[in-house]
């Protein structure tokens, strides 16, 4: 393994990429751009532990999300971080979706994912307000403060003597005179053995800072979240979760319990108009003319714009049209029920065809490696992508 690494962002990968590092005995300097750890992606997501339910068997995400489901359960707790495995529900509201909670259930019993089936009268014993035909009973889904884990992985690394530098963007990558890489942030040139790239939603432009051209451009997705009125939090005891049309590339809005007792609904998914835009009015015409220079844009929006980015867009604008996709879960849920709480963004990579990258995506260079596809199950995965990634570095 590499002397020295420097890792760009601050999010629970580059942290947990870092730890890793560190145990192999590493010298790490992890960059964050922000003032802040887990400014982005890591403090912006539903904070839930997933089981592994959806990916297709054998691929990375089925594999590191079903072991980051035991690792990062076992790493809070360990280190004094909230969480906890509660389960959740995949209903099936309709006749019509119960071939496809079948398939569901096949794929968990597949990738090793503890998972029944049970009839309407089983899921309302745990959801006594759900409406659906039939279930499925997820046992190791979990909730966690994701910030928390970021929190806990800093004072570890600070312990072992790493260089973590907020408000420090990398400005400049090069490979070294004698070899290794050399990274500017502006100050100074830092000297490694190897870079990491981790920048999330950024992590496209800091390959191509690198001189990679990487074979997938991110595409910034914000999903707004709702959350239940504190006198309505009693219609919901855990997770509910809809079954997935796997014609789309969303899990659509589902109402999860926080570890603080307030119940979050959503997220939808629009299309961002900034990279960190975390409202309709957060604009950038740079990262707008990115999206549309990319011909992977225009073949992604011929195939979802009508009727599903059009619904995205209506629901993200009414309130009501966001309430009447909760009711379909739990059909006491009405406009009335539900406030704003804030939003997330998604970096979806995507590919010059129009294809959205299902898996992970990592890519490596002499002495650099990019993680430039880690969206959802990245945050429950995070310590064994970090695995994967410090076992590339080189």
């Amino acid at each position: 393994m590499a002397q020295r690494v420097v890792v760009i962002g601050g999010g629970i990968l580059g942290l947990a990429v870092a730890w890793e590092l560190i145990r192999q005995g590493g010298n790490v300097t992890v960059l964050e751009k922000e003032n802040s750890w887990a400014a982005h992606q890591t403090g912006h997501n539903s904070n839930v532990v997933h089981a592994g339910l959806y990916y297709k068997p054998g691929s990375a995400k089925a594999r590191m999300s079903v072991a980051g489901n035991r690792s990062i359960v076992d790493f809070a707790r360990a280190n004094g971080v909230g969480v906890q495995v509660c389960g959740k529900l995949v209903v099936a509201t309709t006749e019509a979706q119960l071939p496809a909670l079948g398939v569901l259930a096949e794929r968990a019993e597949a990738n090793g994912v503890p998972a029944k089936l049970i009839s309407r009268e089983e899921a309302r014993e745990y959801e006594p307000e759900v409406s659906c035909v039939k279930a499925l009973r997820v046992e190791s889904t979990g909730i966690i403060d994701f910030p928390g884990v970021c929190t806990a992985l800093v004072k570890l690394l600070e312990d072992k003597g790493a260089e973590l530098r907020l408000g420090t963007p990398a400005l400049g990558i090069r490979p070294g005179h004698t070899g290794g890489v050399e990274v500017a942030t502006g100050n100074e040139v830092l000297k490694a053995d190897a870079l990491v790239n981790c920048a999330g939603l950024q992590a496209d432009r800091v390959a191509q800072l690198a001189g990679l051209t990487p074979s997938a451009r991110i595409v910034p997705f914000r999903g707004e979240y709702y959350e239940l009125r504190p006198e309505r939090r009693h219609l919901v005891r855990g997770l509910i979760y809809p079954v997935p049309d796997p014609t789309l590339p969303f899990l659509g809005v589902h109402l999860t319990r926080m570890l603080d007792g307030s119940v979050h609904a959503g997220p939808n998914a629009v299309l961002a108009l900034r990279r960190e835009g975390y409202r309709w009015r957060d604009i950038s015409p740079a990262d707008i003319a990115d999206v549309a220079r990319f011909p992977g844009s225009w073949r992604l929006a011929r195939k979802y714009a009508y009727p599903t980015g059009l619904e995205e867009v209506l629901r993200s604008l009414s309130k009501r049209r966001f309430a009447a996709s909760l009711a379909q879960l739990v059909p006491a849920v009405t406009a009335d029920d539900i406030v704003r709480a804030g939003s997330g963004v998604r970096a979806q990579a995507l590919r010059p065809d129009g294809s959205l990258v299902d898996d992970f995506l990592i890519e490596t260079a002499p002495h650099q490696v990019h993680v430039l596809n880690a969206p959802s199950p990245a945050a429950t995965s995070a310590l064994e992508i970090a695995k994967h990634v410090a076992a590339s570095v080189a």
